[in-house]
């Protein structure tokens, strides 16, 4: 018989890298509503969710020690042999069809901005290939967002997952942005979109986190959905990696309809929710695959992440 979730009585927190952007806000302004949440709202870097919480920072989440060396030894193991399957990149897909872009000739483009070049050539007696400016249609990169489920503690099969996951998509988004959430029954930002952090790095924080018991999947999809929305990539997805055993908070459903593409890895080496998992997926324009090993991981990411 599946549980019902716990409602939480204190709200949850969001932690971060120090004490700016991203925000997350209140935005049930007095019982007026939540208003529309397709978009992130308030203005850069602020993150927007219906639900009251707290911003902390990311420092007094994580436990300020080593993790346990032979845990961290088969993790960074996994990282640097695991990664899912190139897309071959062919110079032409690479301008793609996005918008003009004026840049410095890079033997690919024959369609000299003639004002900008006349500008740049000013004053260089020995102008050299790349001062000539030419237009080029530019290829918008992909964002993702990995929304990793570390409720309980980080140990055995679901470490090498998330080893493998990170991994994986750290090692196939080189040229793109990758932002991954952490989460129990609150979240945890550990890198934004426009930031770039190694995956051993990800890794070190993701095994510094406290075991955590409840898991508040509604809340992650919040703020993961609100990070995604800042992109202006022309491909954006989530990729959630959970049990889905969701028993805390909301409907996590609600959430997962606003996705452009959220494809979920249900983890189904113990207790899980095949049900919600698929219902979160469909829901979210996105596919699903179950993974019961982390060898299972790099297949499946190939299998949900295929077409783009």
């Amino acid at each position: 018989m599946r549980r019902r979730p716990k409602q939480l009585a204190e709200a949850p927190a969001l932690y971060q890298q120090g004490g700016g952007s991203p925000l997350v806000v209140d935005v049930d302004l007095a019982g007026r509503g939540t208003g529309e949440l397709s978009q992130a709202a308030g203005g850069q870097g602020v993150l927007v969710t219906h639900q009251k919480a707290a911003l902390r920072d990311i420092g007094d989440l994580v436990e300020d020690r080593a993790p346990d060396r032979e845990v961290a030894v088969m993790a960074q193991r996994i990282a640097r042999r695991l990664s899912i399957r190139r897309r071959p990149r062919d110079p032409r897909a690479e301008r793609g069809a996005g918008k003009l872009a004026s840049v410095p000739y890079r033997y690919r483009s024959d369609d000299i901005d003639l004002d900008r070049t006349i500008e740049m050539l000013t004053g260089r007696p020995y102008p050299e290939d790349t001062d000539v400016i030419v237009r080029e249609r530019m290829r918008s990169r992909r964002a993702v967002v990995l929304i990793v489920d570390v409720s309980g503690s980080m140990r055995g099969e679901k470490v090498r997952m998330a080893a493998a996951t990170v991994a994986a998509l750290s090692a196939d988004l080189t040229d793109d942005q990758l932002a991954v959430v952490a989460f129990w029954s609150d979240a945890a930002l550990l890198t934004p979109l426009e930031a770039h952090v190694p995956a051993v790095r990800l890794l070190d924080q993701l095994l510094r986190i406290p075991a955590r018991g409840l898991t508040n999947v509604h809340f992650a999809l919040t703020v993961a959905h609100a990070e995604l929305a800042r992109s202006a990539a022309r491909r954006r997805s989530a990729v959630l990696l959970t049990d889905a055993v969701h028993n805390a908070g909301p409907d996590p459903r609600t959430v997962a309809r606003r996705f452009p593409e959220l494809h979920v890895l249900l983890q189904t080496d113990g207790e899980h929710d095949r049900a919600l998992g698929a219902d979160m997926a469909r829901l979210g324009h996105g596919r699903f695959a179950a993974v019961a090993t982390h060898r299972d991981v790099a297949p499946a990411l190939n299998r949900v992440l295929a077409g783009g």
